[in-house]
């Protein structure tokens, strides 16, 4: 692939050959990359592995890993800011803070990046002039918070080099930095890949990101012709086109043109019934952080299946917020191991996420494998199979046939036929 001038887009990316759905583009390492601050403790710093046990930072406390061997290979990154840590304590910055740090920490060190292969990190547009300016004084605020961090290691960090404009900086992470999930979709940790950021929106892309740790895999998963320009999608596409409009016009800056937003195809499924029903809701689904505790994954779930049962004739499960509480429904009794009341909730979620998600999505995936096992659970070895099957066949596209996820659900898939009565 190459990068080209994308009409109306600025730069872009586009293939030079023809590609079937499933083929892996192209694989980058991360310029700069943080575990994400809901994510602390839990997950390995080099790694982003998730571990019920991990071995933390003698110096700083904060930091965590696998072990001696991710500790080690992370030092070069973390050897600076340790000391930055470790004086703030207890306070902690926001994830765009310390991904900025590691960044100019890696600027001072002159160190080659394999992900400015196609793109740089002095290329990356940074639309500050396009900024509103509450977002404007979000990103000042954000560099004295920034020279606060840094003052242990540097005094002056706008002294730091000529052409090094921090303001710039998190402008230009702002609209270019890529959230990393694990294979599950579930947000681990924030990063910059210099040469993806050159991929232009579609919210009907012909591309996928997916990582393995934080290297970042893209995916084709349409065919896609010689000179045919490669995109991804930006934000949540399941939200009706306004809303969408809005999220990438205050981040990014433009106003998406793609099929799907001139179309507002969906739009109507999405807001379908009862309105006062799914303003209730919304509003609900609004207020529910991250749970923890069992007390709190109970009431979780009582705020769901009251909601639930009152919109029994009022919202069809195609609503987008009936759809997000039966997954928090389903999230909340996983939690709680009431895995037949999962699986019911479960199940009532396939049929939207094939609707909103058809074609070849990492999304339907990866909740098909979890109803698969939930299946499995339940003894269901036969329907687990099917479903599973089905999984297997959508992320051998998005995910492809080494990513881990992919292993865990060719494992899950051998339990399920041993498990089967023979005929």
């Amino acid at each position: 692939m190459e990068k080209f001038a994308s009409p109306g887009k600025g730069n872009g990316l586009r293939l030079l050959k023809a590609v079937k759905p499933g083929e892996l583009l192209y694989r980058a390492a991360p310029f700069a990359y943080i575990v994400s601050k809901k994510r602390l403790g839990g997950a390995c710093e080099h790694c982003l592995r998730r571990k019920e046990r991990l071995f933390r930072c003698s110096q700083c406390k904060v930091a965590r890993y696998c072990g001696a061997h991710c500790q080690k290979e992370a030092w070069l990154d973390h050897k600076r800011e340790c000391k930055c840590m470790k004086h703030i304590d207890p306070n902690f910055p926001p994830d765009s803070v310390r991904l900025v740090g590691r960044i100019i920490f890696k600027i001072l060190r002159q160190s080659a990046c394999p992900s400015e292969e196609l793109y740089s990190l002095s290329d990356l547009q940074s639309n500050g002039d396009k900024l509103s300016e509450d977002m404007k004084e979000g990103l000042r605020h954000l560099a004295r918070t920034l020279q606060l961090y840094l003052k242990v290691e540097i005094q002056d960090v706008s002294q730091l080099l000529p052409a090094l404009d921090i303001f710039q900086i998190f402008a230009k992470v702002t609209c270019n930095c890529f959230s990393i999930s694990n294979g599950e979709m579930q947000d681990v940790g924030v990063g910059l890949y210099p040469s993806m950021s050159l991929l232009n929106n579609s919210c009907d892309p012909n591309c996928v990101v997916i990582f393995e740790g934080p290297q970042l895999h893209l995916r084709s998963i349409q065919e896609i012709q010689l000179g045919e320009e490669l995109t991804i999608s930006y934000s949540e596409t399941v939200m009706p086109t306004p809303e969408r409009q809005q999220n990438l016009k205050r981040q990014y800056c433009f106003e998406c043109d793609c099929f799907m937003c001139c179309t507002q195809s969906k739009d109507a499924d999405m807001l379908a019934g009862d309105e006062q029903a799914w303003k209730e809701a919304k509003e609900v689904i609004n207020t529910i952080g991250a749970p923890k505790s069992c007390e709190e994954w109970e009431q979780v779930l009582l705020s769901c299946q009251t909601l639930l049962k009152s919109n029994t004739s009022r919202l069809p499960d195609t609503n987008i917020y009936q759809l997000k509480l039966l997954d928090l429904a389903m999230d909340a009794c996983i939690n709680l191991g009431l895995l037949e009341e999962a699986l019911h909730y479960g199940n009532r979620t396939l049929e939207p996420y094939r609707f909103y998600y058809s074609g070849f999505h990492p999304l339907r995936a990866i909740q098909m494998m979890r109803v698969g096992k939930l299946q499995y659970s339940q003894d269901m070895f036969s329907q687990a199979l099917e479903t599973l099957k089905q999984a297997h066949d959508i992320m051998k596209v998005t995910h492809g046939t080494e990513h881990s996820l992919m292993q865990d659900l060719m494992m899950l898939k051998e339990d399920c036929e041993a498990g089967m009565p023979f005929k």
